[in-house]
């Protein structure tokens, strides 16, 4: 099957899931995330940030399925309202590197030559930088706070998108149907968006669900350091870090139950991102 027959279709996922119970079990769990994301802040059990001194650092119980941190806020509820901004503000960051690293591979790819290696040259350059490193001076220029993790680490993640779909964008514009469109009097626009993004469309898909658990654990690393979402507003990676030191006192749940999730999210888009490149990959 061809990659232009893969893009056409749009049972394009169901057909890679089926006969792969892996992969069907991972795209269950993160759509059980992405439903947790959107409905988790409306099915809280008490208000995330109500605290109550008199039930401070209780243990799971009938009132407090998971309970307390140290303020005497009701942990499932907190875990359900971090869902959102844990998993929203990676996916806005996902989602602005993956339209920016296509935009510059299908260029690259089309215009070819010293453009094509130039961009290259450079998006090794950037592969080569780590994302904290960035996230750090970013606070530095920037100032804390949710929007500057998604402003440094889109930046950060260009590369993982554009360095992967420039190969197949350079592959696609060297097969005959892009000569005969040129013969054809399409302009290098037409052909681009309307061809050539559409028959790359699938491995860019797979590649931004791979970077998405990458960029969820450094969102959550760079909430922890104090960088990102700022407290009392509720998010897995503040949590783990408001967790610490209530585990000198044996209380584990805080630090232990936003931490699993996160491990639970990344694991699972990774997984999901690698099957697809994969299956997507063996019908080429």
């Amino acid at each position: 099957m061809s990659t232009a027959q893969i893009a056409r279709s749009p049972a394009l996922v169901k057909r890679l899931a089926r006969h792969d119970l892996v992969l069907s079990a991972t795209m269950l769990l993160c759509a059980i995330l992405i439903l947790l994301a959107l409905v988790g802040p409306f099915v809280t059990p008490y208000p995330p940030d109500q605290t109550d001194i008199l039930a401070a650092g209780q243990g799971p119980s009938a009132l407090h399925p998971l309970g307390t941190d140290s303020l005497g806020r009701d942990l499932l509820s907190r875990l359900l309202a971090g869902a959102r901004p844990s998993l929203l503000f990676p996916a806005i960051t996902v989602l602005i590197s993956s339209v920016l690293g296509t935009a510059i591979a299908i260029a690259a790819a089309w215009h070819g030559g010293r453009v094509d290696q130039v961009t290259a040259r450079v998006l090794e350059i950037m592969f080569a930088v780590p994302g904290i490193l960035v996230a750090v001076i970013g606070a530095a220029v920037l100032g804390t706070g949710p929007w500057m993790p998604v402003v440094t680490l889109s930046l950060v993640y260009i590369p993982y998108v554009a360095r992967v779909v420039r190969s197949a964008a350079v592959r696609e514009c060297r097969l005959p149907y892009v000569e005969a469109c040129r013969l054809a009097g399409l302009s290098g626009w037409r052909i681009c968006t309307r061809h050539v993004l559409r028959n790359v469309a699938p491995l860019t898909v797979a590649q931004a669900t791979l970077a998405f658990g990458w960029a969820l654990m450094d969102f959550g690393a760079i909430s922890f350091l104090g960088l990102g979402v700022q407290p009392p507003q509720a998010e897995w990676g503040v949590m783990v870090n408001e967790g610490r030191p209530e585990m000198l006192d044996g209380a584990l749940q805080q630090s232990l139950s936003a931490g699993l999730l996160i491990v639970l999210a990344v694991v699972t888009f990774n997984i999901l991102g690698e099957r697809l490149s994969a299956r997507i990959g063996a019908s080429t």
